[in-house]
């Protein structure tokens, strides 16, 4: 009998042909795969767009919402309500589309998708509640604006019961440009110095400052009103005029601008300032060319922001300007009226044609806003180093100059010794 010996190479291979491998048992096992194994390549999450799971999920989510709520308030719950009725079909299609996205997705997929959908349903109701008030006020106000009068005379020889053809508001309009315009020449320089002061003077008094100006943001309207109606008026022995009602919107708009201001004078990179002082600027001139228009379209828009608030007052104007029905240019003496005014005394009328022209007034006046801000938008939203054509040829002047005196200052000086060699044979002839 023969007996035949297995080699030791021979067994190995027996073993590896009948034992798995090792990745094999590894992924049997549902341990990670080795370095050197082969991976499933990865998916990349699309962020942006839609495509059609996630159109078929709104779909099916929206109407999953709208039946649960139509079945809550009509079968099974005593419920009744508009209001309710739409917050609790909301609510059951925010979880029927986060249950929907969960099939696919997973947890931080699902809570993006979540996010997402409340941000833009906020949104759609912000732009629909700004797109009702503006609809709402152009449709009311439709019998009012087509009239040409309406914008050329004033109330002074019409009444409430003169028809739309007679009276307009001319005086208005007047008044609210005057009030603002002087209401800006005092809030924008004084808005934008305090606002670089609290930026570039830190300290304890730019901090109380500071505290003061937050403070003053929530003050009452009627409060500016009567501070300015006891002090102009009552202690300087002042007669009501324009000039009053514009020095109680600029304490209603100052605290508005310099708080934006501030944000914004803090978002410029401190580099730029501490580059331009390590060429030895000087502060103030850093602030001037540097600080400012860098920031430039971000003090537009506070600027905007103080308008507005200013723009639609009607308690100090009340109180420090009176009430007119005819014209007045001047804003030194007599009794002025703005557009908020005219519109709160309009529409407190119970005759059509008056509550007409109110709802008129009230479109002018967001019409005035429009352009103010489009006006802003042009002066100040250029970003940081677009100049315009006329900018640009200035600088490149002014370039063009200091390079030409650059080149006299490092020109070398000539020699006496050179210049007495070169008019010596001249002398010798």
């Amino acid at each position: 009998m023969t007996v035949v010996e297995e080699t030791p190479a021979a067994a190995v291979q027996d073993a590896a042909a009948t034992t798995p491998t090792a990745p094999t048992t590894a992924a049997a096992a549902g341990a990670p795969a080795a370095p050197g194994a082969a991976e499933p390549p990865d998916r990349p999450r699309r962020i942006g767009g839609a495509d059609r799971n996630a159109v078929l999920a709104l779909t099916g989510a929206a109407a999953s919402g709208l039946c649960l709520a139509v079945l809550l308030f009509g079968e099974l719950a005593p419920l009744s309500g508009a209001l309710g009725f739409t917050v609790t079909a909301y609510l059951a299609f925010l979880a029927s589309y986060a249950i929907l996205t969960g099939l696919e997705d997973d947890g931080p997929a699902v809570r993006d998708r979540v996010m997402t959908v409340v941000l833009w349903s906020a949104a759609t109701v912000l732009f629909s509640a700004l797109v009702l008030v503006v609809g709402f006020t152009l449709w009311r106000g439709r019998s009012a604006l087509p009239h040409g009068n309406f914008f050329t005379q004033d109330m002074q020889a019409a009444g409430p019961l003169d028809p739309l053809s007679a009276g307009g508001i001319a005086h208005a309009m007047l008044g609210t440009l005057i009030m603002i315009a002087i209401a800006l020449a005092i809030t924008v320089p004084l808005g934008l110095a305090c606002a670089v002061y609290l930026n570039q003077v830190p300290g304890r008094f730019s901090r109380f400052v500071r505290t003061i100006v937050e403070a003053m943001t929530a003050l009452p309207s009627i409060v500016a009103g009567l501070m300015v109606y006891a002090t102009w008026i009552l202690g300087l022995g002042m007669q009501k005029s324009g000039l009053a009602a514009a020095f109680a919107i600029s304490v209603m708009m100052l605290p508005i601008v310099i708080r934006a201001s501030d944000v914004v004078l803090r978002l410029v990179p401190g580099t730029l300032t501490e580059a331009s002082e390590a060429l030895g600027a000087p502060r103030w001139r850093t602030v001037w060319h540097v600080v400012l228009p860098t920031a430039r379209s971000g003090l537009a828009t506070a600027v905007i922001l103080g308008t507005a608030r200013g723009v639609g007052e009607t308690s100090p104007v009340l109180l420090t300007a009176g009430f007119t029905a005819a014209l007045n240019a001047d804003p030194l003496q007599g009794p002025m009226i703005s557009l908020p005014l005219a519109v709160f005394n309009f529409v407190k009328s119970p005759e059509p044609t008056m509550i007409a022209r109110g709802f008129g007034a009230a479109a002018v006046l967001m019409a005035l806003v429009l352009v103010l801000f489009a006006i802003a938008r042009v002066l100040g939203g250029r970003g940081p180093g677009q100049q315009t054509k006329r900018q640009a040829r200035r600088a490149e002047r002014a370039s063009r100059r200091d390079a030409e005196r650059f080149a006299q200052l490092h020109a070398p000086a000539p020699s006496v010794l050179g210049a007495a060699t070169a008019t010596a044979p001249g002398d010798n002839d």
